[in-house]
């Protein structure tokens, strides 16, 4: 007995049977920690289609990226967080649902992100400031935080200046983050026939290279064809690149800033929840955590270190023995 009780693994064995019952029996505790609501809006518009992005290392439109990177944050929102799902199209931001539980509802949700597609568009334009607006108002009446994935390309492009349409609304008021879809190169952007099926690409001529809402630019009489009341904007059809896309980082920067949400670009591969989670407001929940695999583990460990490491000391010693050293040249040509 006292040769035993001298022995280490003797007090080994007998500390992981204690940790082992100490994991049979062992309460969960009350912990307090953060949780989200969340309306996700995602941009539909025609540009989303632009296949710049990639999924899983293949090529992918924006679109598809946006829903994965929807889907991703979907598995790692914890639960009691509470994600909604609208689409924005046109001037417009429409909700398809209100925040529900991610983890009871995670497999209508995943659905739901999946199923997304431009088809559900009802008007071509994309006026993005106006769209993140009305969202904004949308999830302050439903009290929560925005998300709104989009590649910020404003059509028609903004009046001659690039300002910004009046926000009514407070700044900060709803938390949240503005992403950027897309890449940084300008790119043509995907036609679609009445069918729906793809037929090319969008030339100068096919989209507005100039918003003619408003007040025509400075030096607009200079331009062939101005007439101050039948011609402010001249006769020529204006050069530009809105047939080409990209995402548009400065200004959903700015647009960004004006609301008071975050921004950043997918692109740049962000952890979205950490970045999410920086600029949302968080709802404290009590939660039952269970600790009972960490005395589990550390019995694990203790087994493993008793029974496993000798048995592979062992099996090192014999690799590096004398008895499997190379046999002296003299010796191999003796036995030759």
């Amino acid at each position: 007995m006292r040769e035993r009780l001298r022995d280490v693994r003797f007090w080994i064995l007998l500390a992981a049977a204690a940790l082992t019952a100490l994991a049979m029996v062992v309460p969960r505790i009350a912990l307090t920690r953060g949780v989200y609501d969340i309306l996700a809006i995602v941009d539909i518009t025609g540009s989303m289609n632009t296949r710049d992005m990639s999924v899983a290392g293949k090529p992918a439109s924006r679109l598809d990226a946006a829903k994965s990177e929807l889907e991703t944050l979907l598995s790692k929102l914890p639960c009691q967080s509470r994600l909604g799902l609208g689409i924005f199209t046109e001037r417009r931001t429409f909700l398809l649902f209100n925040p529900v539980d991610v983890c009871e509802n995670f497999a209508p949700l995943e659905t739901a992100i999946k199923e997304l597609d431009w088809r559900m568009a009802w008007e071509g334009d994309s006026l993005v400031a106006k769209g993140v607006y009305d969202a904004i108002a949308i999830a302050t009446d439903i009290k929560a935080d925005l998300l709104f994935l989009t590649d910020g390309h404003e059509a028609p492009p903004l009046p001659p200046g690039g300002g910004l349409p009046e926000f009514e609304g407070k700044p900060g008021a709803v938390g949240g983050l503005l992403l950027g879809v897309g890449g940084r190169d300008k790119v043509p952007m995907p036609k679609h026939d009445d069918e729906g099926n793809e037929s090319g690409t969008y030339g100068p001529m096919d989209v507005p290279q100039e918003n003619h809402s408003g007040s025509p630019p400075p030096g607009a009489e200079l331009r062939p064809g101005y007439h101050p009341k039948w011609a402010p904007f001249g006769t020529d059809m204006p050069q530009g690149e809105e047939h080409l896309s990209s995402v548009r980082s400065e200004h959903l920067a700015k647009l960004a800033a004006r609301v008071g949400l975050a921004h950043a670009d997918l692109i740049d591969q962000p952890d979205l929840l950490k970045v999410l989670a920086a600029s949302a407001h968080a709802r404290p929940v009590e939660v039952a955590a269970d600790i009972r695999p960490i005395p589990a583990a550390l019995a694990l460990a203790l087994l493993v270190g008793v029974y496993v490491a000798p048995l592979l000391a062992r099996i090192r010693l014999a690799k590096y023995s004398p008895r499997h050293a190379a046999a002296p040249l003299g010796a191999a040509v003796l036995r030759t």
